[in-house]
């Protein structure tokens, strides 16, 4: 192994083997903070750097932060070691997206409010990113090769509809790419181009060759649209008006995404040795979808789907939705984690909140912190060369509750001896 795998979940090793582990106390795991999902840099993402992130979620008290980042991960390498000097546990993840067919011709909506049969989906607790096997790496590579061509036909949309409009933006992939390097210092081949990359590339520029007394007025004229802009240097609504605008379906500079099969994307989390996860969006999308209702035919989808696994981000939901989904998904033997995102440049808090800032309701908090634990606890058990929650194949094995309670114990002492042995308490 090398680079980002070597060094990982060589941390991870030397927390000795299960029986070694120091096991945590009630107390402590009563007041365990944890976000299992944000985006880190290069992705899209509210961090310039790694070290933000992981400074800011030890001033929050949190003992384990999870990344999903999209197609590529060597940015976990420098991660796990920062979370290890400050304590905090370092959750490994993927999020892709992907299209089932079937559901998109009849219509069906899942975790995407806007686009019939498109899913994303998360892989919890990947191990083998880094060499990437022969299949993950073939996996992968046609997602990237499918991104990339999208991306660099968008900004030849977005450079032709500006210049139509009389604003010359000397734009194109290359450069975008260049201003992120240059903004949080990665390496080029790492960065995989978003849509929300290109509007913050295209909206820099606007800025960089208009006055704040003209700057307004352009902008309005180029969505074609009145900005609803608060002031001359409100780059996040202007970023958020040029996709709405211009980018999304049926606008100007929209082009045709190409998306992998669900097989395909869930293939590929396997391959990393993750667990496939089902991303809830629940009143995140009004009304519910109807994939997602009501609670009790949506978990015999999610099983029907293979899904062992579920996320929320709860600054979507309301404490009631919670409330009724989060224990419903958990007696029905599904693990359920939560995050934050944090893929815009809206710099919230940490700790995963309801909407409007609302606290998560004590039971559900519970079951995202044991869905966490047995997250930490798969991770930690493959890099020890032993089964974790789910097999090579995407399974469960025995009694599916015997089984979660035992990784959410070993998890649970994970977390603690990883808190002990580093920097951070």
């Amino acid at each position: 192994m090398s680079g980002t795998q070597t060094d990982a979940l060589a941390l991870l090793e030397r927390l000795g083997k299960p029986e070694a582990l120091s096991p945590s106390g009630p107390a402590a795991e009563a007041d365990w903070r944890i976000n299992a999902h944000i985006h880190l840099p290069p992705n899209f993402s509210a961090f310039n750097t790694v070290q933000q992130a992981v400074g800011l979620a030890a001033a929050e008290g949190l003992v384990a932060l999870g990344t999903s980042n999209y197609y590529d991960y060597r940015v976990y390498h420098s991660f796990a070691s920062l979370a290890r000097q400050r304590g905090i546990f370092p959750l490994f993840g993927i999020e892709i997206i992907a299209m089932i067919d079937e559901l998109r011709r009849q219509e069906v909506k899942l975790n995407d409010p806007g686009n019939p049969g498109k899913v994303y989906i998360c892989g919890k607790g990947i191990t083998r990113f880094d060499p990437l096997s022969e299949r993950a790496a073939s996996l992968l590579e046609t997602i990237r090769r499918n991104d990339s061509k999208r991306m660099v036909a968008m900004t030849e949309a977005m450079r032709r509809v500006l210049a139509e409009r009389g604003f010359q933006a000397p734009l194109d992939e290359a450069a975008v790419v260049d201003r992120i390097v240059q903004r949080h210092g990665c390496e080029r081949d790492s960065v995989y181009l978003q849509e929300r990359h290109l509007a913050q590339a295209f909206q820099e520029v606007i800025f960089e060759k208009t006055s704040p007394e003209n700057r307004l007025e352009m902008v309005s004229h180029l969505l074609g649209a009145t900005t609803k802009a608060k002031d001359a240097a409100d780059a996040v609504t202007v970023q958020n008006e040029l996709r709405s605008h211009l980018m999304k379906a049926g606008r100007p500079a929209f082009v045709e995404e190409t998306f992998v099969s669900f097989e395909h994307a869930r293939d590929l989390v396997l391959a990393l040795g993750g667990i496939p996860s089902y991303p809830v969006l629940a009143d995140g999308a009004s009304p519910i979808g109807a994939f997602e209702t009501p609670v009790n035919d949506f978990v015999t989808r999610l099983k029907q789907m293979n899904f062992h696994a579920t996320e929320f981000i709860p600054t979507r939901n309301t404490p009631a939705v919670l409330a009724e989904y989060v224990p419903a998904l958990r007696e029905a033997g599904l693990i359920v984690t939560a995050g934050t995102e944090h893929n815009t440049l809206d710099l919230i808090p940490l700790r995963p909140a309801c909407a409007g800032g609302e606290a998560v309701p004590g039971e559900v908090e519970a079951i995202f912190r044991e869905g966490a634990c047995v997250v930490a606890a798969h991770q930690y058990l493959h890099a020890h060369g032993r089964p974790g929650y789910v097999d090579e194949q995407g399974a469960l094995t025995g009694d599916v509750e015997a089984r979660i309670a035992e990784l959410a114990r070993i998890g649970e002492a994970v977390i603690h001896t990883w808190r002990e042995q580093g920097d951070g308490n």
